[in-house]
């Protein structure tokens, strides 16, 4: 159970969760301005996300080589809350950098800029995940994560809006209307939005947890199993979770599935990331003291009230949503399945990654809409596994957790690996853009793989899981 200062400290710290999912709205814009502006083929403009990736990845190294070779975590020392503010003041850096980057038309120099930018990231990402867990019990980490992946879809589904009326004064922007004062002003006010956001965290009443004790050589975190296992489930996850929506596109002009124009495909996107936006506020429940019955009710509720949300967003940006009105049949299963889930967080990583596989399946074998949406709904399969591999991951680790944290993180790089893989499967002729979800289904059978494995594994550390919650 959490105390009432741990619940307000929490809701300050899922602040900055908000502010990941907000800032990420600008990418949709800049990637494009940057193809544009540079004349750049597709791959070159992707290369923003390689580099967003590769930050994440090269990030996490550099605080385990630091472990390494001093001996000591750099985040026991300076203790997560500090860690979050070094981070904020770090992507400001990057964002600013940006800026003449743009001004002197130097591509090589933005995607420099963007690796600062994805540093800072990393360094925010790698001390809030395990901060939010220990803002309360252990086992009900998973839901606290939850709570906070919801705030931070929240912020990325609306921040495309709030971008678009901040830059264009109408919702319905496109890259050839993007100037570039335009995209300067973006970046100045990223920036001062990171800047704004450190001295709040700086002045905020979060404690700033530490561990004083030093790391013995070996393989410090690296020798638990329930580590190993979840690091290659984060990048299954990560990986899985970026390609299907990656490769939406593409899918969608085929004739077989709609033969959509390249203006027509926003839409699907959307649905997919509200997705996790519906799952993870659908997770969250437990965070809230509720009779059964509210529980209940509340199962009912939420995904509706999340789903009508991401309906109600698209209808704003004039998008026609009666297609959409067929999901309200895998939302009212996701839900389903989050209550049979219950408070264990180990039987709901189980079930949605089992409901993913199937969808997946279902995905491959069919075509139309009934396809289209099965494909679709590995979002909301994705969008409470997150927390729970991250909770399940580091329980038991003591002083290594944040060491543990950051091999987590590094972990993000699954989404610069699977998805080239899968658009190398899709460019081959004998396979095409369809079969190459083929790469989905090992990905989410490792992750209930992972569900059965870990909870052996924690039960014979002597955490067993069928006593953990979620939940509160």
């Amino acid at each position: 159970m959490q105390t009432a200062t741990q619940k307000s400290q929490l809701y300050s710290l899922v602040v900055v969760f908000f502010f990941w999912g907000f800032i990420a709205a600008s990418n949709g814009i800049f990637i494009p301005f940057c193809k544009s502006y540079f004349s750049l083929s597709q791959f070159q403009s992707q290369l923003i996300d390689l580099t967003f990736y590769g930050g994440y990845f090269i990030g996490s190294l550099l605080l385990f080589l630091y472990a390494k070779l001093s001996g000591a975590d750099l985040l026991n020392r300076i203790g997560y809350k500090k860690g979050i503010v070094y981070g904020l003041l770090l992507s400001a850096f990057g964002a600013l950098a940006i800026i003449p980057s743009v001004q002197m038309g130097s591509y090589a120099s933005i995607l420099a800029s963007y690796f600062l930018l994805a540093l800072g990231f990393s360094l925010q990402q790698t001390c809030a995940q395990p901060y939010v867990i220990a803002l309360g019990s252990p086992e009900t980490g998973a839901t606290r994560l939850n709570l906070a992946g919801g705030v931070n879809s929240f912020g990325t589904t609306i921040g495309p809006l709030v971008v678009s009326y901040v830059l264009f004064g109408s919702v319905h922007a496109s890259v050839s209307s993007t100037s570039l004062q335009a995209i300067i002003g973006l970046y100045i006010g990223v920036a001062c939005l990171f800047v704004l956001m450190a001295l709040f965290f700086g002045a905020s009443a979060l404690p700033n947890i530490t561990n004083t004790e030093t790391i013995e050589p070996g393989m410090g975190a690296l020798q638990f199993p329930q580590l190993r296992l979840g690091m290659l489930a984060i990048l299954l996850y990560v990986g899985v979770e970026v390609t299907i929506q990656s490769n939406l596109g593409a899918l969608l002009q085929l004739p077989e599935f709609g033969g959509y124009q390249e203006s027509q495909l926003a839409p699907f996107i959307s649905l997919f990331w509200g997705s996790l936006l519906v799952g993870r506020w659908t997770g969250a429940i437990g965070m809230f003291n509720l009779t059964t019955t509210q529980k209940q009710a509340a199962h009912i509720a939420v995904p509706l009230v999340g789903f009508a949300l991401v309906l109600g967003v698209n209808a704003l940006n004039g998008s026609n949503v009666q297609t959409f009105l067929a999901y309200t049949i895998p939302v009212g299963l996701m839900a389903l399945l989050a209550y049979l889930a219950g408070d264990n967080q180990q039987r709901g990583m189980y079930l949605f990654s089992a409901f993913g596989l199937v969808c997946m399946v279902i995905g491959l074998a069919t075509t139309g809409q009934i396809a289209i949406l099965s494909l679709i709904s590995g979002g909301l399969a994705c969008s409470v596994l997150w927390p729970c591999i991250f909770s399940l991951s580091i329980q038991g680790l003591g002083k290594h957790t944040s060491q543990g944290s950051a091999f987590l993180i590094m972990m993000i790089l699954g989404g610069a690996i699977i998805p080239p893989l899968q658009g190398l499967l899709g460019d081959s002729p004998s396979i095409g853009i369809h079969l190459s979800y083929i790469v989905t289904i090992p990905c989410f059978g490792y992750l209930v793989y992972f569900a059965v494995r870990v909870k052996n594994v924690l039960t014979k550390q002597g955490v067993s899981m069928s006593t953990q919650s979620i939940s509160h």
